[in-house]
């Protein structure tokens, strides 16, 4: 995985990713009620991996009211999108590759929307965030399945290698208990093949994408789509394959 790519990418998009982001924006509408639900109700210490633009960020500073909240997105440039949160003083920004950065010790919820697909080793990550958690903890995330974008992935031979639901609860066990574990396949439509095109530019997701799209290769492209993804009046989809998983940190047994 190409971070430095991923990061230009959304940094690219980051003035036009809250508008176009409306899956994302209802997965984590989603994800703030599971936790409501599933979890604690109170969660002092939060740290969110992937924030973006702070769609979410904002849903969990308003909604759970946390002491301290703590921001981390690869893209530097991302802190220009929380200046309504910043001066609080309860929330921190900092930038840089989560899979790398250590989070304070003792965190209530280590939490985050569409963003795991783009890490390199959950199951590193995930044993990383139990010695970050609290005894009582919470590991609580969404991201996206196999059936994500297959469009795209079935005309181009491109795309994240997405883990099933099942995948991810097992790379989880060893340190957490799954308290809710849920996927579901979400169809956006568009009027056209370079409006799909469009929404995934504005959106940041294409960053794992190298290729230069010629002329040629875009007719070629909006023609299969039409062909093979189209709908009843007209228009084609696009597929989003969301997964919403909400674990408790395991204690550990020390055998004497």
């Amino acid at each position: 995985m190409d971070k430095r790519l991923i990061a230009e990418r959304f940094a690219r998009a980051r003035d036009t990713y809250s508008h176009e982001a409306r899956v994302q924006q209802q997965v984590a509408e989603k994800m703030l009620q599971l936790l409501t639900e599933r979890a604690s109700p109170l969660f002092r210490r939060i740290v969110e991996f992937g924030c973006g633009t702070g769609s979410y960020s904002r849903l969990l500073l308003h909604k759970l009211q946390p002491e301290s909240l703590l921001l981390n997105d690869l893209c530097p440039e991302m802190k220009e999108c929380l200046t309504d949160l910043l001066p609080q003083d309860t929330v921190q920004f900092i930038p840089g590759d989560a899979e790398a950065l250590d989070f304070p010790e003792k965190t209530d919820l280590i939490t985050s929307c569409s963003t795991l697909q783009w890490f390199n080793d959950p199951k590193e990550f995930f044993a990383r965030c139990h010695r970050f958690l609290s005894e009582d903890g919470y590991l609580a995330f969404s991201t996206f399945g196999t059936e994500n974008m297959r469009e795209i992935r079935t005309l181009t031979g491109h795309g994240l290698d997405y883990l099933p639901i099942e995948a991810l609860k097992e790379l989880l066990a060893p340190h957490f208990e799954t308290v809710y574990a849920e996927e579901e396949i979400v169809s956006l439509p568009f009027s056209t093949p370079l409006q799909v095109l469009q929404h995934l530019k504005e959106t940041g997701v294409t960053g794992t994408e190298k290729k230069v799209w010629t002329r040629g290769r875009l007719q070629t492209f909006c023609n299969s789509y039409t062909e093979q993804f189209s709908r009843e009046g007209g228009n084609v989809t696009l597929t989003y394959h969301p997964i919403y998983i909400v674990t408790r940190r395991k204690k550990i047994k020390i055998y004497k």
